[in-house]
């Protein structure tokens, strides 16, 4: 594959007191295909007011870039092997811990997928392994970092059980 070039516009003005410390942490995150994303400092590391609670912090958005990414990954690798997914929910979840004195990092992220496919058979649970294993070697984004990522699926369900999204998606 050809190298790609990846951008994001981040934007700040200053809102507050800047040599107080009390400025917002909001800023905004802006992308190729025009969608700008409300961010912040996750108010765990920036106590409000002077971050923004509804706007996505780095280490969730670092989390979500895994989560999608394996999705990606898995859903392509399954469509290849000649499956129908009806859908896929993913409550994956980051840990941050201290790595040295003053140095913080997300070292663990787990991945919670539910896959509901479509038909009247699922398949094996060798076949989910595998195709998780692969998903998660072929990602690119978790061959760019050091944090532990452990994929934990949910049982796999067929649509036509007719159950709600557990996971309330």
């Amino acid at each position: 594959m050809a190298k790609h070039l990846y951008r994001a516009d981040v934007r700040w003005r200053c809102s507050g007191g800047f040599a107080q410390n009390t400025y917002s942490r909001g800023h905004d995150w802006s992308f190729d295909g025009g969608i700008t994303v409300p961010a912040s400092a996750s108010p765990t590391v920036v106590p409000l007011p002077a971050s923004v609670e509804a706007a996505v912090d780095p280490e969730e958005a670092f989390v979500a870039a895994i989560s999608s990414c394996h999705m990606l990954w898995f859903l392509d690798l399954a469509r290849r092997a000649g499956l129908e997914v009806e859908s896929y929910t993913d409550r994956a979840e980051g840990t941050m811990a201290r790595i040295a004195p003053g140095k913080m990092a997300v070292t663990h992220v787990a991945l919670r997928p539910e896959i509901v496919f479509a038909g009247d058979a699922l398949p094996g649970s060798e076949a989910l392994e595998d195709l998780h294993r692969k998903a998660h070697e072929a990602c690119f984004i978790a061959n760019s970092v050091t944090s532990e990522i452990v994929v934990e699926p949910l049982p796999a369900r067929l649509a036509s059980d007719g159950q709600a999204d557990p996971q309330g998606a």
